[in-house]
């Protein structure tokens, strides 16, 4: 061309622009400049450096684009609406919203004014940067220079509304604009529906959606998958299906992100086999599953107890192309470490390695808690040092599990040394470290290196929570400081922080021991009023110890219904002390009406209930309390609370 008599224009050279910058060859696309001036002698105008200016913004190439301005500007060219335009847009990909405002006032330096891309480049800025109330200013001064307006701008405004969660605004805003002429479009009632969906208003979306359709619009792919998306996080699966359903009887295929949406809840609902039948027919439509949709299947799989079916689909998966990624990988080293199938976790670990698919510390920290739940700390400590060797940074979660690890198995002075190494590598312990420790000495009864640890985590600024105090009461009250637990117990009541069960029980069941019946009943009121409600244990220490205290029998009858109305069911060795004396004290008739309440709430069957009374009737409260006990029994495993 160059030798050819052949006149060469300006649109000749947007050709190879383009070409460069669709290879990533910016500095050669910028070089094309140079080639047009020197081997052509066409000199680049306004509208070459535009066309080049902007493949540089799209392609964030936001140094080259300030040397290509300078360029333009020393070469005398003079820059019009759209190379603002291109600018203020490359200015605010950079977050410079403010610079971006401040070129657009220079625009009438050049006599230049405006036109709407500038305007709504700049709301889309300030909607980017979360900043709504920015983009409807500039929105003002755009209606304040007489700037027309279409639908371009209204819905890159419905959008900035929606995405900070505000859709009720937008439906207002939407009116608004509809009194002032607009019409909404396709893409108004797809940021609608979408806006509604995640926030939860999924009916509010249906109802957009069948507006949407009465106004001639076909929904696409994005109005679907946001409908389906938005039941789905709603529970709504059927309904899912439902609309499913519509899109493919109106021509719409659905992709990979619609199954995944309906399969992902189905297996988190348990329905495994429906979420497989789904993916089953995906496949039959010409949509492969992709990796999210195994995992999903997976992770259902294995939630649900199948196993060994989770491996074969993780074996054809793997046969169908479709590489298992660290998720994958960490459902299954997960699921066996829970079934305590570490061996066979070790070789998932190797196949991930050999696959080259990255091991993340989620990968190490659970194989780490699988070792240490089985008492295997040594195996844990080598999975432990490896993290280093492969390069994978320990985490809090690491460090606390194997903590925790060592201390239930006594070797506290290693999990002390490892919160050396921890606090080495710039780690806080937390309060899970801490109360690991802590569960220790109160387990071994040495209450002065328990009180110093609450002590060193008060000083170096974790507040012990419920499980600390919780703990430290259940130390005391075993190594037999029950004074010194109450009086921890007022103290964490007058710092105003809730307590559970768990923190009462130990000092309750010391009470009792004690035979300290009154006290303990005042205990146990108090945890109704000031805590959280008394628990099955409670209620099982406290029936135990009325039932064991030589208090009134009445009180101990009294407090039989109670529990078995608030759904507790009497414990039956304690049962059966509370039956001897009401039979002693020719109480038998109480005696009848405790055990038909209790057989009502225990839910026995006509037949096992009809056994029971038929004994009790005639008077054979042996053999009728034995049929009784057998029934509780076998519902409810006997556990021993003292």
């Amino acid at each position: 061309m160059k030798h050819s008599e052949v006149t060469v224009s300006e649109g000749t050279f947007f050709i190879l622009i383009n070409s460069y910058a669709k290879f990533e060859l910016y500095n050669e696309a910028v070089g094309v400049l140079h080639v047009m001036e020197k081997e052509f002698g066409v000199r680049p105008g306004t509208h070459t450096y535009n066309f080049l200016l902007n493949v540089l913004v799209d392609g964030n190439k936001l140094v080259l684009v300030e040397t290509v301005h300078s360029k333009m500007l020393s070469d005398g060219v003079k820059p019009d609406v759209s190379t603002f335009n291109i600018l203020i847009k490359a200015l605010c990909k950079a977050h410079q919203i403010r610079p971006a405002i401040l070129l657009m006032e220079e625009m009438a330096n050049y006599g230049l004014a405006p036109d709407e891309k500038t305007f709504t480049t700049l709301m889309q800025g300030y909607i980017e940067e979360g900043n709504l109330g920015g983009a409807l200013r500039v929105r003002e001064q755009m209606v304040a220079s007489q700037c027309a307006w279409s639908n371009v701008t209204i819905n890159v405004l419905i959008n900035g509304f929606c995405k900070e969660g505000k859709v009720e605004e937008a439906l207002i805003f939407v009116q608004e604009m509809a009194n002032e002429g607009f019409c909404p479009d396709k893409f108004t009632f797809n940021t609608l529906i979408s806006g509604l969906c995640k926030v939860g208003h999924v009916n509010h979306a249906l109802e957009i959606l069948d507006l949407m359709l009465q106004e001639g619009f076909d929904p696409d792919l994005f109005t679907y998958n946001a409908v389906i998306s938005g039941l789905c996080k709603t529970g709504e699966v059927k309904e899912a299906m439902e609309v499913l359903s519509q899109m493919l009887s109106r021509g719409c295929t659905p992709n990979a992100v619609t199954y995944n949406a309906i399969i992902n809840t189905l297996c988190k609902d348990n329905q495994v086999q429906e979420a497989t039948e789904l993916a089953r027919f995906l496949t039959s439509k010409g949509v492969l599953p992709d990796v999210s949709t195994f995992n999903s299947l997976i992770q259902g799989l294995c939630l649900s107890s199948n196993f060994s079916i989770a491996m074969d689909l993780f074996f054809e998966m793997k046969t169908k192309g479709c590489k298992p990624d660290e998720f994958t990988y960490n459902i299954l080293i997960d699921c066996l470490c829970t079934k305590g199938k570490l061996d066979e976790a070790l070789r998932l670990l190797k196949d991930m390695e050999s696959s080259g698919c990255a091991r993340s510390v989620i990968t190490y920290n659970t194989l780490i808690d699988g070792f240490c739940k089985i008492k295997k700390i040594e195996e844990a400590e080598e999975i432990f040092d490896q993290m280093e060797v492969q390069g994978v940074s320990r985490n809090l979660v690491t460090y606390n599990t194997l903590i925790d690890g060592l201390s239930k198995c006594k070797r506290v002075d290693e999990a002390a040394q490892l919160m050396d190494q921890m606090l080495m590598e710039g780690l806080k312990p937390d309060k899970f470290t801490y109360n690991s420790l802590l569960s220790y000495f109160c387990r071994t009864g040495d209450i002065k290196k328990a009180a110093d640890i609450v002590q060193t985590m008060t000083t170096n600024g974790c507040e012990p929570d419920v499980v600390t105090y919780g703990t430290l009461i259940q130390g005391l009250c075993k190594a037999g400081r029950t004074e010194i637990a109450s009086r921890l117990l007022r103290s964490i009541q007058m710092k105003g922080m809730v307590l559970t069960p768990r923190a009462y029980n130990p000092v309750l069941q010391a009470l009792f021991k004690r035979k300290r019946i009154k006290e303990a009943m005042r205990l146990f009121r108090e945890m109704e009023e000031k805590s959280e409600s008394p628990d099955a244990v409670s209620y099982k220490i406290a029936f135990r110890g009325l039932c064991c205290g030589g208090g009134p029998i009445a009180e101990a009858v009294d407090f039989a219904v109670e529990m078995t109305e608030r759904g507790y069911i009497p414990e039956t060795s304690t049962f059966y002390m509370l039956a001897e004396g009401l039979c002693a004290l020719d109480m038998e008739e109480t005696l009848v009406s405790l055990v038909e309440k209790v057989m009502v709430k225990a839910r026995f069957s006509d037949n096992e209930a009809a056994m029971v009374m038929g004994f009790l009737r005639i008077r054979k409260f042996e053999d009728g309390l034995a049929s009784f006990g057998r029934v509780l029994n076998s519902q409810n495993p006997q556990k021993g609370y003292w």
